[in-house]
């Protein structure tokens, strides 16, 4: 549908075009109504044909639009005239983060401070159970003021794939044609590259993908065709940012997280990723890129700046006032933190014995997931395990001596299983089958998850495996994990939730109802 100035979309006025894409064309509009101007996106003829696509749009958009995030470009409004579906949004004034790159490196700060912004507009539709699935530099848009925006939130999985040629239709693998794929190939995790069922750990990958090409200038997994590209994202590591730009480790290691080729061992939700960015050295909290101009400081700015003053100055009076509210021969204890791990990429799970003289963590060896153990005094750190499968959340046994582990489902498998071993390695010991990892109280016995005909259930057991008891039989609401004993061991706590959101329930050990605390 071609529209031109002067023209009427129901009650707006075309005012002018301002882009087109795989979405549909872009217009400047105003509204009469609102006294404001608007962009109108009008969407392909394809949405007008099909009812139940039309129906599903309306219901997409109408949800996208129930967002409120600064993150994510408002949806004003969604309607059909003549025929045509199209939607109203915020009318913003910048560019494209494309256009802002223009082929060349961002300063890794910068890229830090739009990623932040990413991350807390993917958090917000996830928290709707909303997952974009087309998160790239063309979908990302940097205000005049430096604010980065999520664009076409909620619209992607509706539209199908793209016809440009950067997109990929299906995917076959020996010989049978997955489901549609929707996104873009290059920022595509593997699972969507594969026409799996995607989640919101897909739209982490693939903001991963974006923070990589922030930084490097270009993106990762992109090869000279689609195939080479989709062969690429499933198969081939990325080539190491410290190579090509000087960039922080740990900087490195969020991104090499985010674009983990197994969901499981990323970021497991975009608030995780927002709390590492936050963590890095120069990194502030908020999601607004500074843009300096030649001028004194606005009202606006000089007032936050009061604000900052006076919370220093607040903070300073509270430690003086402290130190004199120390009851005599008393003082301030000062803290500090160890850094206990150099390995290159990510530690993750760590666990301190029972006399607090060791940490057991998960580290990459190979290419997997192992098990290591270090002192806390120092020293290099121990592979316990070292076989060619992935292992997880390790935990100490009541006298120090051996670990219990979890190593996850083989391809087939429904469960993975719990596994025990001297924490200074050796041959590790089959406990029980499970979905997750475990964890152990002082008496030695185990809480864990498992599947009985079908059902998730919640169950304690010997350190030999023997003596399961079922705690509760049948635990409905999707993901179950991280089970963890009470001090007097008569209560189990754990987290469930849908993959996006979680919540905290605790039961007793004897068995009844989950009681649900968060």
């Amino acid at each position: 549908m071609d529209l031109s100035v002067g023209d009427r979309l129901g009650r707006f006025e075309i005012l002018g075009p301002l882009g087109a894409g795989g979405m549909g064309d872009v217009y400047r509009a105003r509204d009469p109504q609102l006294q404001r101007e608007v962009a109108i996106k009008v969407l392909p003829a394809a949405f007008s044909s099909d009812p139940d696509r039309q129906r599903r749009f309306e219901q997409e958009a109408r949800a996208a639009g129930s967002l409120n995030h600064p993150n994510i470009v408002a949806v004003h409004d969604v309607g059909v005239h003549e025929g045509s579906l199209f939607i109203v949004t915020e009318l913003l004034e910048g560019q494209t983060l494309r256009q802002r790159m223009d082929g060349r490196p961002l300063a890794p700060r910068t890229a830090a401070a739009y990623a932040i912004g990413i991350a807390g507009g993917l958090a917000a539709g996830h928290d709707r159970g909303i997952v974009h699935r087309d998160i790239k530099p063309d979908n990302l848009f940097v205000t005049k003021d430096g604010l980065i925006k999520i664009l076409d939130f909620g619209l992607a999985k509706l539209t199908g794939p793209d016809v440009s040629g950067e997109l990929t239709a299906t995917v076959t693998i020996d010989g049978v044609q997955l489901a549609p794929v929707m996104g873009t190939a290059v920022y595509m995790s593997p699972e969507q590259a594969r026409g799996l069922r995607t989640d919101h750990r897909s739209d982490i990958f693939s903001a991963g993908v974006v923070l990589y090409e922030m930084i490097a200038g270009c993106p990762p997994f992109r090869r000279g065709t689609i195939a080479d590209t989709v062969s690429a994202i499933l198969n081939d590591e990325p080539r190491e940012l410290s190579s090509l730009v000087p960039v922080d480790d740990a900087l490195e290691r969020i991104v090499r997280h985010c674009v983990e080729k197994e969901p499981g061992r990323r970021f497991q939700s975009a608030r995780d990723l927002i709390f590492a960015l936050e963590a890095l050295p120069h990194t502030t909290r908020t999601m607004r890129v500074p843009v300096l101009r030649g001028r004194a400081l606005s009202k606006t700015s000089a007032r936050v700046a009061v604000g900052i003053l006076a919370i220093f100055a607040a903070a300073a009076l509270g430690y003086l006032a402290g130190k004199r509210a120390l009851p005599p021969g008393q003082s301030m204890t000062a803290y500090t933190v160890q850094r206990l791990t150099e390995i290159p990429g990510l530690e993750e799970f760590p666990s301190i014995s029972p006399d607090r003289r060791f940490v057991a963590f998960t580290a990459s060896a190979n290419g997997r997931r192992q098990i290591f153990v270090r002192q806390r005094a120092g020293g290099p750190p121990l592979a316990t395990t070292k076989d060619p499968v992935d292992h997880q959340f390790p935990r100490w046994s009541p006298d120090g001596s051996s670990l219990v582990y979890f190593s996850p489902a083989a391809p087939g498998e429904a469960q993975g299983a719990i596994w025990s071993i001297p924490f200074t390695g050796g041959s590790p010991r089959r406990i029980m089958a499970s979905i997750g990892g475990a964890d152990v109280n002082k008496d030695g016995r185990l809480a864990c998850f498992t599947l009985a005909n079908g059902n998730v259930q919640l169950v304690t057991t010997a350190p030999d495996g023997s003596d399961v008891r079922v705690v509760v039989a049948r635990s409905t609401g999707g993901y179950h994990r991280y089970p963890r004993w009470s001090p007097d061991r008569r209560w189990i706590a754990f987290q469930r939730g849908d993959g996006v959101r979680y919540d905290i329930f605790v039961v007793p050990v004897a068995g009844g109802e989950p009681r649900q605390l968060t």
